[in-house]
């Protein structure tokens, strides 16, 4: 007999999720930023996420029959955060092209990937977005430890990636949970074999694609060949270094029974309501 999981153990008992309905900026023209290296880096992250998001959307939505009624609640709160992620980048990747960037084969390139991911089993799918969900996480970790690393991204509203970097920490363990009560039936090997598996194939490919997308970008900002290359490395892993920054918390989830939860990070989203709530309040007044 098999060991049933207990995700709920895992998983902060007071923890919830919050759906914020936000919008950010929608008639403000973009500039190409003063770091034309993370303004790419950044579009290029953007670019990717409506179709990737919609794809977890569905990944989700397709094993969320008969789990238990805390995580299926979840799960609609999941579905919700996304669905206005999506939206919010859409409008983003809009503001992005009218300022004279193309994302023509960006998005076809995006959307063939999401189309090879879609032809998978879908519990391959599931495992997938565990694996970019906890990429997203761990971005999201970084963003809101390092706020003011967000201003050279030039090009975006800071208070649109803290905003949904809050809601992906808080979303991080329900594609997890859910691949856990899928699975639950699994040995503990089997189920650890696939995601490290995945996240092995994820990661080579989430690197490769979003470097190719950020080099194209630059490209249109007339920076080329290994001059493009040097300074979009040196960006990812030196100053500010993001790539370095996630590897432990990506070396993490290579362990036996491993939870997005073991790293419990719920004071960063407290900070962020913190300091909204003193941006909606305005400067006192004497």
């Amino acid at each position: 007999m098999t060991a049933q999981p207990h995700w709920q153990a895992s998983t902060p008992a007071d923890h919830k999720l919050t759906v914020r309905d936000r919008r950010f900026n929608r008639d403000e023209k973009r500039q190409r930023g003063v770091d034309p290296v993370a303004s790419a880096w950044f579009a290029a992250l953007s670019a990717s996420f409506p179709r990737g998001e919609a794809m977890f959307i569905e990944a989700v939505k397709a094993h969320r029959d008969g789990v238990p009624e805390q995580l299926a609640a979840e799960i609609r709160d999941f579905i919700r955060q996304e669905v206005n992620h999506s939206r919010e980048h859409v409008a983003f990747n809009r503001a992005i092209e009218e300022a004279g960037y193309d994302l023509t084969r960006i998005e076809e390139r995006v959307k063939r990937l999401v189309g090879d991911t879609l032809a998978t089993p879908p519990i391959v799918q599931l495992a997938i977005t565990c694996a970019l969900e906890h990429f997203t996480a761990m971005f999201a970790h970084q963003f809101l430890k390092s706020p003011k690393a967000l201003a050279t991204a030039g090009m975006g509203d800071p208070q649109l990636w803290l905003w949904h970097a809050v809601e992906e920490i808080e979303h991080k363990a329900v594609a997890y949970d859910t691949f856990l009560h899928a699975t639950r039936d699994w040995s503990g090997f089997k189920r650890w074999r696939m995601r490290s598996i995945l996240m092995a194939l994820v990661t080579f490919r989430f690197l490769r694609n979003r470097t190719r997308d950020a080099l194209e970008l630059l490209e249109q900002d007339d920076i080329t060949g290994w001059r493009a290359k040097w300074r979009l490395f040196a960006y990812l892993t030196g100053k500010p270094g993001i790539l370095r920054k996630i590897l432990p918390s990506w070396l993490g989830y290579f362990r036996p029974g491993f939870h997005p939860w073991d790293l419990d990070d719920r004071y960063l989203i407290t900070r962020w309501d913190v300091d909204q709530a003193k941006r909606e309040d305005g400067p006192a007044t004497a």
